[in-house]
């Protein structure tokens, strides 16, 4: 604990000298109400402080993360259909290859629960985690989410393990004091140091759920999962990407809040395979300048409710089309981002306060948390007949479904939940999140009626598509 003080002591003395070396001779910068007190170093040997205590205390508990896949399990979809067409004669496909995948995660729990990035992992069947301490461990994954890129493993058979513990990174501030620890390429602990550069960043294009914490601590390809610390030595953030266009650091990287990273590793405790959001069952779009002139607001902020969905948590709390909303239980959102953020955070049981603004009143409506239902029930159908989609999962469309697969709700069609890389679907160029709504004419209500319409075929196929609201027709045969 000793170690930790000192090297906060060390953080005050650290920005203050930097601060007064920008204000001229003989001027005293002035404290902001309540503003933390800061001090020049006395003494040579407060300058000559270092953040090696915060690094000891925590870098053992930075892991590397490397896994590997062999793709020859996605060629036999593709070797199914060869031999369905061509049968004895069909081509053999070339053998499979490995895949690899290095990057950094973070030991969060004594049990062996680490987090790292869902890309560092993503399509993986064989994952292993290196120590600080050069101990190896195979690891299962047990928690993966591609709309928040995070990814809880667990360690098989680890004792004895280093903890960091998990700071409050809504406590965080511009200017805040951070270090960046990784385990990149298996070449042993890197830390970088650098300040907080910018909060609540959204619109970076990395994830769903956008809302990073921005760094110039300098993050490198093989850092993603790692630790973004505190000077108290607490865990404030994962590192998961940098702006770069040579693809080498250039002071700017994003880290994941440690507040989303601690509602991640809560939903791994539970037994849940990716995190369970709440619904509010609303549209919403960004306020620009030209609606908050016409809502009556000084400046761009909140988010706009453009439509409702029926029986859903908004229409029960009396949200209404056109009302904004400024903030979540206090917090304040800028866009959709922010929203989804912010709503995430508070789960899927009791309430959440909203400041809503409506015909130029600000109120505040209680929200109920609850998950998306799944109605209708997905009824999950694997195409396997000779067609354009062979190799592709249809599911009903439900609110649970929309926001997995990040759709719009609607009364017909059925929507594609998966499809193997190397399939015929995928080949033709039908994409997961793809809503089928009619074929040969016939409109599709159901995973059901897409088998039947399919058998009727014979070899020829219109299908009617909606993908991100633009719907299209194709025509494929044989």
């Amino acid at each position: 604990m000793r170690s930790l003080l000192f090297s906060r002591t060390f953080a005050a003395l650290l920005f203050a000298a930097l601060t007064a070396a920008v204000l001229p001779m003989g001027q005293v910068q002035a404290q902001a109400p309540q503003a933390q007190t800061r001090a020049l170093p006395a003494n040579q040997a407060q300058i000559q402080l270092s953040f090696a205590p915060v690094v000891r205390e925590t870098a053992g508990a930075v892991v590397n993360v490397y896994a590997t896949r062999s793709d020859r399990r996605q060629n036999a979809a593709m070797e199914e259909f060869f031999r369905r067409f061509f049968g004895e004669s069909a081509p053999s496909m070339p053998p499979g290859r490995s895949q690899s995948s290095l990057g950094s995660g973070v030991i969060v729990d004594a049990t062996g629960l680490v987090i790292t990035n869902n890309h560092v992992i993503e399509n993986m069947n064989d994952v292993k985690v290196a120590l600080a301490d050069r101990r190896e461990f195979e690891a299962d994954i047990v928690l993966r989410d591609p709309r928040i890129d995070l990814a809880v493993l667990k360690l098989k058979g680890a004792s004895n393990l280093n903890v960091i513990e998990l700071g409050d990174s809504e406590a965080l501030q511009v200017g805040d004091l951070v270090l960046a620890v990784g385990n990149p390429f298996g070449v042993g602990q890197t830390v970088t140091q650098g300040i907080v550069s910018a909060l609540a960043r959204t619109q970076v294009g990395i994830s769903d759920y956008q809302f990073f914490i921005q760094t110039d601590a300098a993050i490198n390809p093989g850092n993603s999962g790692g630790a973004l610390i505190d000077m108290s030595g607490r865990l404030v953030g994962i590192n998961t990407a940098i702006y770069s266009r040579s693809g080498g650091s250039i002071g700017i990287g994003f880290a994941i809040p440690s507040s989303m990273v601690k509602v991640v590793i809560n939903s791994a405790k539970s037994g849940a395979s990716s995190v369970v959001r709440p619904w509010l069952g609303a549209r919403l779009q960004a306020v620009d300048g030209e609606i908050a002139t016409s809502l009556g607001l000084d400046h761009p902020t909140g988010v706009l409710i453009t439509s409702i969905y029926d029986r859903s948590p908004a229409a029960d709390a009396g949200l209404k089309r056109g009302d904004a909303i400024l903030a979540v239980d206090g917090q304040p959102v800028d866009n959709p981002d922010a929203f989804g953020y912010r709503f995430t955070l508070k789960g899927t049981q009791g309430q959440a306060p909203l400041s809503v603004l409506r015909d130029g009143k600000k109120t505040t409506v209680q929200v109920r948390l609850a998950p998306p239902p799944e109605t209708p029930p997905r009824d999950a159908v694997r195409i396997r007949s000779r067609s354009p989609l062979s190799g592709a999962t249809l599911v009903n469309i439900s609110p649970a479904v929309a926001e997995e697969l990040q759709i719009d709700m609607s009364d017909d069609g059925v929507a594609i939940a998966d499809l193997d890389e190397q399939s015929v679907a995928a080949s033709v160029g039908f994409k997961k999140g793809d809503q089928i709504v009619a074929v040969n004419g016939e409109r599709i209500a159901s995973t059901r009626e897409v088998e039947r319409a399919f058998s009727r075929s014979g070899g020829y196929w219109e299908i009617t598509i909606n993908r991100g609201g633009r719907v299209f027709t194709t025509v494929l045969g044989r």
